[in-house]
C-alpha cells in the first residue's frame, strides 16, 4: 500500500470515527437503559393555553411537549445543542424529512476539521447523506416564521445517553424512537412554541 493511499485511508477512518462521535451509531437500537428515566417518553398532565397539537419546547428543563388537550401532553426528553439555546419564539413546522442529509456549518468544520474527509458532494453541497451515519438521526422537523427559516431544527440523535443534557452542537435532539413518534403525530404548519432558556 502506498504512503498516499494509507494517508487517505487513515483520514477517512478518522472522519468516520469523528462523525460517530457526533452522531453515534444509528443502526444500534435505543435501549431504554441508555436514557435517564426522568427523560423517557410519557403522557403527563400539562397545563397550557396552547391548543391541541401544538409542540412546546422547554430547553431549560430538557423537555418537549406535544399538547394532547384536556390538560394532557406527551412529554419527550431532549438534549439541547448550542443552537437550541440561541432562539425562542413561535414558529411552525415548514417541512419534515425522514433520514435527512446533514450539512455541517462552517463553525462545526472549524471545530472539527477532520470531518471534511468524510463529507460527500450532495445536492445541497458537502455533507453526510441521510441514513445511519447522519448526525440528524431518523427524522427532522424544520421550523419557519412566515417565509423565513429560523434555522431551528428538532431532530433525532444516536446518542441517547445525552438526553437531558446540553450538548456542543445541534438544536433540539431526541432519541430516534421519540422523534419518529413525534414526526408521525404532527403535520406541516404545526405550531411550535420555543420557550426562552435564559441561558447564554
Amino acid at each position: 500500500m502506498s504512503v498516499l493511499s494509507r494517508r487517505v485511508l487513515i483520514a477517512g477512518a478518522s472522519a468516520s470515527v469523528a462523525m460517530l462521535g457526533l452522531a453515534g451509531c444509528a443502526s444500534t437500537p435505543t435501549r431504554l437503559t441508555d436514557v435517564d428515566p426522568a427523560y423517557r417518553r410519557a403522557d403527563v398532565p400539562y397545563a397550557t393555553r396552547e391548543p391541541r397539537g401544538t409542540i412546546v419546547v422547554d430547553p431549560l428543563h430538557h423537555y418537549l411537549y406535544h399538547v394532547e388537550g384536556g390538560g394532557q401532553a406527551r412529554r419527550y426528553g431532549i438534549a439541547v445543542g448550542g443552537e437550541g439555546f440561541g432562539w425562542s419564539g413561535v414558529a411552525m413546522v415548514h417541512s419534515k424529512q425522514e433520514w435527512p442529509d446533514w450539512y455541517p456549518t462552517k463553525e462545526i468544520l472549524e471545530r472539527h476539521p477532520e470531518l471534511t474527509a468524510g463529507l460527500k458532494e450532495l445536492q445541497g453541497g458537502q455533507g453526510v447523506p441521510g441514513g445511519p451515519d447522519s448526525p440528524l438521526g431518523a427524522r427532522a422537523l424544520y421550523l419557519w416564521q412566515g417565509n423565513k427559516d429560523t434555522l431551528y431544527r428538532i431532530h433525532g440523535t444516536n446518542e441517547p445517553w445525552k438526553i437531558g443534557s446540553n450538548v456542543s452542537s445541534g438544536c433540539i435532539r431526541m432519541i430516534n424512537d421519540d422523534v419518529i413518534d413525534l414526526y408521525d403525530r404532527v403535520g406541516i404548519s404545526t405550531k411550535v412554541v420555543v420557550l426562552a432558556s435564559n441561558v447564554g
